[in-house]
């Protein structure tokens, strides 16, 4: 039975759904294309209010800054409205479930924004961080940090199991409550939880999923100051001590300087002095060996529970690349069958690849064809930028740039704006000129239409031949283009092309 076996070929469908995020800092609308298992967000909107500045002080939400929420509310509301919404999903955490005042708040809230919303114990905000991490990073072994205003939640996650999870009241509005605003006196308090934190024990040598707009922009600086030429936070790494750098510097500054750094969101200029500590000091004690970016985080992992379990399990990167295909290419059916066509050269018969090889060379075939309707000496950029730079989860940086490189060759593009290559190996980019060499011999063959494909053969031959069978019927498609491209991808693998019609 093939792999794809009852996929949908019409394209999906425009069903948006809303998440509203009612944190200790900001107020968060995101609405996404539907409720699937790679959703894409079409609108976002945050505010900040400060709901949780002065709860550790006063026990109390800020009157002030309720006003501001309700008010951002009442705006979510008739935005989720406009945008045409099936559903509007709400959460609240920290300062809201801590806070004395924070259930007439709630009230309220449900209220202004015309829907329920579920105020989130320590826990519960924990597992939810973890599942958007391991819907976005489905092969996600280590611990996840989600750092949000008024806690911090860490959770082990290991073959997408989630296992134990801890909540410290150590974020950065709560700290520069607790510390009257002074950096040393916040490490102290940092250090303490952290040093009782046992979880974190079973962090060393591991990965570190970091989430939260806070170390987002940490990561953000890093990728700026390393000239890193694929600008897409999602799964963007750094080793211990690179992360350990840039959090030890950022918290070494002002206020004012970091509302002067470029990629520095200025709304968080005061609070990621504190949020680069947590990290330098979690770094410290967990002992990781790399820092993983998640922008997956509550929000994403709230939607993917609700997901039915066959959903849930699916190839979160084959889900967004079959939905690209399914919205941009001429024919969806038609890279389905190049899947399977490319199964001839590849696996027990063929050319060896792993697992993971094998999944990307699938991505690559629904990709292959995204391209078509831009101008012919403009389709191999377009389909660079699109696929280096589309909002895919489930895949990291390398194995990004494999599939935008594969397709980029596909269309016979040769040289490129930035260096995209320094980030895969030499294997890596031997199978991206193969693989393109492959479709450009099947498109030649096919018109990019269903039903060819199956019914042409291409093997890998004793006395290291490359043989092309085609039906009798299928003969009239020979011609020297396709001769041409034979030879060429013959030469490629180290064969030579030989044509047989019939049999």
């Amino acid at each position: 039975m093939s792999w794809h076996k009852g996929f949908r070929t019409e394209p999906p469908k425009y069903r948006p759904v809303a998440v509203v995020d009612i944190g200790s800092n900001s107020v968060r609308l995101v609405v996404y294309d539907g409720l699937r298992r790679s959703p894409t967000p079409v609108f976002n909107e945050k505010i900040l209010c400060g709901l949780g500045r002065g709860v550790a002080i006063t026990g109390k939400l800020n009157e002030a800054a309720v006003v501001r929420a309700l008010s951002a509310l009442r705006r979510f509301r008739a935005l989720a409205r406009q945008i045409g919404c099936s559903s509007v999903f709400a959460v609240a955490t920290a300062a809201a479930r801590e806070a004395s005042n924070g259930e007439a708040f709630i009230d309220k809230a449900e209220e202004a924004l015309g829907a329920g919303i579920a105020v989130l114990t320590g826990k519960e905000e924990a597992r939810y961080a973890a599942l958007g991490v391991v819907a976005g990073i489905p092969q996600a072994d280590g611990l996840v940090g989600d750092l949000g205003g008024g806690s911090l939640e860490l959770i082990d996650v290991k073959d997408g199991r989630l296992n134990d999870g801890v909540t410290l009241p150590i974020g950065p509005l709560r700290l520069i409550d607790m510390s009257s605003g002074h950096m040393e006196a916040a490490r102290k308090i940092v250090d303490e939880y952290l040093g009782d934190a046992g979880v974190l024990r079973k962090l060393k040598g591991r990965a570190f999923y970091a989430v939260g707009g806070t170390w987002r922009n940490i990561a953000r600086m890093h990728m700026a100051h390393a000239h890193y030429p694929l600008h897409v936070l999602h799964q963007y790494t750094m080793t211990r001590q690179q992360a350990g750098g840039i959090a030890e510097l950022v918290s070494g500054l002002s206020p004012a300087a970091l509302k002067d750094v470029k990629d520095v969101s200025k709304s968080r200029s005061e609070t990621m002095p504190y949020g680069a500590m947590v990290l330098e000091r979690l770094l410290h004690h967990g002992r990781p060996e790399s820092v993983i970016c998640s922008v997956y985080g509550v929000r994403e992992g709230y939607l993917y529970a609700k997901l039915p379990r066959r959903k849930m399990e699916s190839d979160a990167l084959l889900s967004s690349c079959w939905d690209f295909a399914r919205r941009y290419a001429r024919s969806p059916e038609h890279e389905l069958e190049l899947c399977d066509w490319t199964d001839q050269i590849f696996g027990k018969d063929g050319f060896k690849e792993t697992a993971e090889e094998r999944r990307l060379r699938y991505a690559a075939c629904l990709l292959a064809d995204i391209g078509w309707r831009a101008h012919p000496d403009y389709r191999a950029d377009r389909s660079l930028g699109m696929i280096s730079q589309a909002a895919f989860v489930g895949v990291d940086h390398p194995g990004r740039v494999f599939l935008a490189l594969t397709v980029f060759y596909r269309y016979e593009g040769e040289t490129m704006k930035d260096d995209l290559t320094r980030l895969l190996d030499e294997r890596h980019m031997e199978r991206a000129h193969l693989l393109s060499s492959i479709f450009r011999l099947a498109y030649i063959l096919s018109a990019a239409m269903p039903g060819m494909l199956p019914r042409i053969g291409l093997q890998l031959a004793a006395g290291k031949e490359l043989v092309l069978t085609l039906p009798k019927k299928l003969k009239d498609l020979m011609g020297e283009r396709v001769e041409k491209r034979l030879a060429s991808l013959a030469f490629e693998m180290g064969r030579t092309p030989r044509i047989k019609i019939g049999g």
